[in-house]
C-alpha cells in the first residue's frame, strides 16, 4: 500500500501510474470476488482510474488512494446491476465453488488494507478448461493490467483479435460455470502446475522472434515475470512456483545485452557488464533452495539449474558447459522434448566438440520440421567442423524457415561470413 509519505512527495500522475501497476491484481480479484461480475471488473476498474487521473489533481490525493479506487470500481459494478434490472436483462454470475466465499462487508468499509484474492483470480485464469493462449492472455489482462493491444503484440495477433480472444474467454468462464475457488491437495498442485505453463508461456513469447521486426519484447516479458513473482509471494512454498520464477528471474536479468542497434546479440558474444547483477543475485538465492522433484516442478528445476549455470559464469569462457550437457540429458530424458535435445546439442559441442554434437541432431527434423532454429544450429555447428557446403545448405534452410526481421539478418551476415 501507499504510505502518507509516498503521496506528499508524489504527484498525482506519477501515483495513478504506481497504483496501475502495483494495485490492478488486487483491485481486479477483490472486485470478481465481491460481485461476480468476470464480465464488469475491468471495465469498471478503468473507469475508476480515469476518473482518479480527473479528480485527484484537483482535489488531491486521498487518504488511502487503493480503496477509494476499489470503492469507485464497485459503485460502477452497482450502477450497471441496477441498469440491466430495469433493463430486464439477466446478469451473468460467476459461478463460487463451495470452499470458497467472497469477503465480507460493504466497499466503503475498506479504509485499510485490502484483502487480498489474486491467487483465486490466477487460478480462474488459468484454468485447464480455457485455451493455453487464452490462459495467458487472460492473466496479463485481469492480473497484471497489460493493455489488450500489447497483449496482441506479444501474441503475433491484431488487436481486435486479441480482444475478442479475451471475450470468448471470459465467456466461457461464465457459460461453463468455473468457479472462482480454493483448491486444495493435489488438485491446487494440478491448478498451480497450469498457472506456472501460463506464465512462462507468456514469458517465452517476449523472448521467442516472431514475424516482424522485433527480436524480443522485453517489457511484456517483464510483466510474466511480475506476475511469476505475485504468485510465489502468494504461494512461496510450491516447488513448481518457486522454479518458475527462479528461471524467469535469471532469464530475463540477460534482456539489455540480447541485442546492440538492431542486431542480435547470441550469448557468447554479450556484455556482461549490461546483465542485471542484482536480479542474478536473487536468482541465485533462489535456485540453492530448490530442491529435487517431480513433474513439471522438476522440468522447471532443471531449466533452472542450466541458466544458473550461465548467469554465475563471468565470461563466456569460465561457463561450465559440462555440467550445463548434463543437465540437458536429464532434462531430455525426463521430458523426451526434441527442443531439449536441439539445446543439448549446443552444449555438447561445447564439450566434446562440433561432431559429437551433430550426431546429437540426427533425427531431429522429423520432429521439428521447418525449425529454423535446427537448421541455424546445424548450420553453424558444421562450420565449426569444416563442413562449409553443409554449413551454407543449413544457413539457407534458416534464412528460408526465419520469419522475425533482425534474427533473418543475423542468419544472413553468417552465411555471408562463410564466404
Amino acid at each position: 500500500m501507499t504510505s502518507t509519505s509516498d503521496r506528499s512527495s508524489t504527484c498525482p500522475e506519477q501515483l495513478i501510474e504506481q497504483l496501475y501497476r502495483a494495485e490492478w491484481g488486487r483491485l481486479s480479484a477483490l472486485l470478481v470476488a465481491r460481485t461476480r461480475r468476470l464480465d464488469l471488473a475491468e471495465e469498471a476498474l478503468g473507469e475508476a482510474f480515469a476518473r482518479a487521473a480527473a479528480r485527484w489533481p484537483a482535489q488531491g490525493i486521498p487518504a488511502n488512494p487503493a480503496a477509494w479506487l476499489y470503492t469507485a470500481a464497485h459503485r460502477y459494478v452497482v450502477g450497471r446491476l441496477r441498469a440491466e434490472a430495469i433493463a430486464g436483462r439477466k446478469a451473468p454470475l460467476l459461478a463460487a465453488g463451495a470452499r470458497w466465499s467472497p469477503p465480507d462487508g460493504p466497499a466503503e468499509a475498506l479504509t485499510e488494507e485490502l484483502p487480498d484474492d489474486r491467487l483465486h483470480l490466477i487460478l480462474l485464469c488459468c484454468h485447464p478448461a480455457l485455451p493455453s493462449e487464452s490462459r495467458s492472455a487472460l492473466a496479463l489482462r485481469l492480473v497484471i493490467g497489460t493493455p489488450t493491444e500489447q497483449i496482441a503484440r506479444l501474441f503475433l495477433v491484431p488487436t481486435p483479435t486479441m480482444a475478442a480472444r479475451l471475450t470468448r474467454a471470459k465467456r466461457k468462464i461464465v457459460l461453463a460455470g468455473i468457479p472462482i475457488d480454493s483448491p486444495i491437495g493435489d488438485e491446487l498442485r494440478a491448478r498451480l502446475d497450469e498457472v506456472c505453463r501460463t506464465i512462462y508461456l507468456a514469458f517465452t513469447a517476449g523472448y521467442t522472434p516472431g514475424t516482424g521486426a522485433d527480436l524480443v519484447r522485453t517489457d511484456l516479458a517483464g510483466d510474466a515475470v511480475r506476475l511469476a513473482a505475485l504468485v510465489h509471494h502468494l504461494v512461496p512454498e510450491a516447488p513448481q512456483v518457486r522454479a518458475m520464477l527462479t528461471l524467469l528471474v535469471l532469464q530475463h536479468s540477460r534482456r539489455d545485452a540480447r541485442q546492440h542497434d538492431g542486431h542480435l546479440v547470441t550469448l557468447a558474444e554479450q556484455d556482461r557488464a549490461l546483465w542485471h547483477e542484482d536480479e542474478i543475485r536473487a536468482g541465485l538465492a533462489l535456485v540453492a533452495g530448490l530442491a529435487p522433484g517431480e513433474g513439471y516442478a522438476e522440468e522447471l528445476r532443471l531449466q533452472a539449474l542450466i541458466a544458473a549455470e550461465h548467469a554465475r559464469a563471468a565470461t563466456a569462457q569460465a561457463t561450465d558447459w559440462s555440467a550445463i550437457a548434463d543437465h540437458y540429458a536429464v532434462l531430455e530424458a525426463h521430458t523426451g522434448s526434441p527442443v531439449v535435445r536441439l539445446n543439448r546439442a549446443v552444449a555438447v559441442a561445447e564439450v566434446d566438440g562440433p561432431l559429437a554434437a551433430l550426431d546429437v541432431l540426427a533425427g531431429l527434423d522429423a520432429a521439428l520440421p521447418h525449425s529454423h532454429r535446427l537448421a541455424a544450429v546445424r548450420a553453424d555447428l558444421a562450420a565449426r567442423a569444416g563442413d562449409i557446403e553443409l554449413a551454407r545448405t543449413s544457413y539457407r534452410a534458416a534464412i528460408e524457415h526465419c520469419t522475425n526481421d533482425v534474427e533473418r539478418a543475423h542468419l544472413t551476415d553468417r552465411l555471408a561470413a562463410l564466404a
